[in-house]
């Protein structure tokens, strides 16, 4: 039988269990952090991005939609979080496809701005750049809340979706948890 290869984007309220479940575990042999068993590191995201190969989930990424402040105005925003690939699929291009289809969603979107925390040069060879900002946010470690934090970006990365143009040094009030 042929190896059917596919990209699908699914809203966190149409997560069917068994797919939630694979997620779990991609999540759980890519990442060092413990993810507590659940298919996301902090909170739930509103949509996920995955390739599918025979009904076999090998990459993932989290989608948040969110509102943030920047300075003293509100600004939408998509954030990325969860990135995996499974070892076995890496060096496919799976990572790269999957980044240009979520940044594909995040044109269509109301958002200004599409944000991540990464240094990768996945990144940056699709527009993504570094920008230095001081920035609050919530701390989630554990599932708890605990401080609210606030730190100059080192690795946090911007891709313009329009035509307004990233404000360099503006201060940055995450309205909750990293994504």
């Amino acid at each position: 039988m042929a190896q059917i290869e596919m990209i699908e984007t699914i809203p966190e309220m149409a997560l069917i269990s068994e797919d939630e479940a694979q997620i779990v575990g991609l999540l759980e042999v890519c990442f060092p952090t413990d993810f507590g068993g659940r298919s996301f590191y902090m909170q739930r995201p509103h949509h996920r991005v995955i390739w599918r190969e025979d009904g076999r989930i090998l990459g993932h990424m989290a989608l948040f939609n969110r509102v943030i402040r920047m300075d003293d105005e509100l600004v939408n925003i998509v954030g990325l979080g969860d990135v995996a690939a499974h070892p076995d699929a890496r060096g496919r291009g799976i990572g790269a496809q999957l980044l240009e289809r979520s940044v594909a969603l995040s044109k269509a979107s109301n958002a200004d701005y599409f944000l991540l925390f990464g240094t990768r040069s996945l990144y940056s060879a699709l527009g993504f750049r570094t920008v230095k900002n001081h920035y609050r946010y919530v701390d989630m470690t554990g599932s708890y809340t605990g401080h609210v934090g606030e730190q100059e970006s080192n690795c946090l990365m911007v891709l313009e979706l329009g035509e307004t143009p990233w404000p360099e040094g503006a201060k940055l009030d995450l309205l909750g948890h990293l994504f």
